[in-house]
């Protein structure tokens, strides 16, 4: 039986909790009040989502190895979206991979996305095609031809509109059986005839070292960490690091780990009880020295000052899985 369900979150940690088909961190890169909406529908094999964020973002996601996933925006005038340094357009589509996905996006970012289980999407797609999904093409960024991708993009969304109207009308079978084969016949026919995006040797080489990178990361948990000692350790020059983390990233190293790093003292002071902890303390755990100029920054981008964070009553949040801090 389909079920689904709207839900709102103004915490990223919450947020990315709440996405099972894949182990993402959520980094808001601006000021403001993080409003974030995931409308979610699974029927018996396809799962959908549509999501609308209002702060700018860099994403990292790892799609789970049990089920195939594509993502695209929904909206034919939406803003700027980037996935592993390549701009997607409006109309694109990206098929996700089960290694380290880089996604970031402008304000107010309208995007959905499509999950069938492993082996799946393969049976569909040749079903379909009579054909089998090669290897290349579960690794692309499609271009599908217009007319396919918008009566996807319309299903997409009478389906995400019925979720917030008439959610009881998705419950009956024969309905959530009807878009459900629907939605994969148009998911592999907007496949079937779209033009894979090519990647330069330089991309490539890009995305193998961002990789390293956050494969170093993961491996070093909790402590600060020196740019010095990164490039040393995944053997890339200072100047090549920047540049693949700008193309990634859109910032370079030393600003994402320090951005990653304010999120982990949030995280921290949010959990933290009131009543014997500090902020000194949890602040100078995390490798921030200079109190004055940290709480000036923390306001910048949390509006609100460490303190009043740790007096929050305490609510349930997601670990980050590959915690990191860089001395500053």
């Amino acid at each position: 039986m389909a079920w689904s369900t709207v839900l709102k979150f103004t915490d990223p940690l919450a947020c990315q909790a709440a996405i099972q088909e894949a182990d993402v961190e959520v980094f808001p890169t601006a000021r403001g009040r993080f409003d974030t909406e995931i409308v979610e529908i699974r029927f018996e094999r396809l799962w959908m989502q549509r999501f609308h964020s209002s702060l700018p973002q860099v994403i990292t996601v790892v799609q789970k190895p049990d089920r195939k996933a594509i993502t695209f925006l929904t909206e034919p005038k939406s803003r700027r979206l980037q996935y592993c340094g390549v701009n997607v357009l409006p109309g694109d589509i990206i098929i996700n991979r089960t290694q380290m996905m880089h996604i970031r996006f402008d304000a107010d970012i309208r995007s959905g996305g499509m999950s069938l289980p492993a082996g799946e999407l393969e049976a569909a797609f040749e079903a379909v095609t009579g054909r089998e999904f090669s290897e290349s093409q579960q690794k692309a960024l499609m271009h599908p031809d217009a007319v396919s991708v918008s009566r996807l993009l319309s299903l997409h969304k009478a389906v995400g509109q019925l979720a917030h109207d008439a959610p009881d009308v998705l419950i009956l079978p024969e309905v959530g059986r009807a878009f459900e084969e629907q939605l994969i016949h148009l998911m592999v026919r907007c496949l079937v005839q779209g033009v894979a995006t090519m990647t330069t040797t330089g991309s490539r080489r890009h995305d193998a070292i961002v990789d390293r990178f956050e494969a170093f990361l993961g491996a070093n948990p909790g402590r600060p960490l020196y740019l010095t000692e990164i490039c040393s350790a995944i053997g890339t020059a200072e100047r090549t690091l920047r540049a693949a983390c700008e193309q990634h990233l859109g910032m370079g190293p030393v600003r994402y780990l320090t951005l990653r790093r304010m999120h982990l003292v949030r995280r921290a002071l949010l959990r933290a009880d009131p009543s014997n902890s500090t902020v000194t303390r949890i602040v100078t755990d995390h490798g921030f020295w200079e109190l004055g100029r940290f709480s000036v920054a923390y306001r910048a981008l949390f509006n609100e000052t460490p303190s009043e964070t740790l007096r929050r009553p305490q609510k349930h949040t997601a670990c980050l899985n590959r915690p990191s801090s860089l001395v500053a």
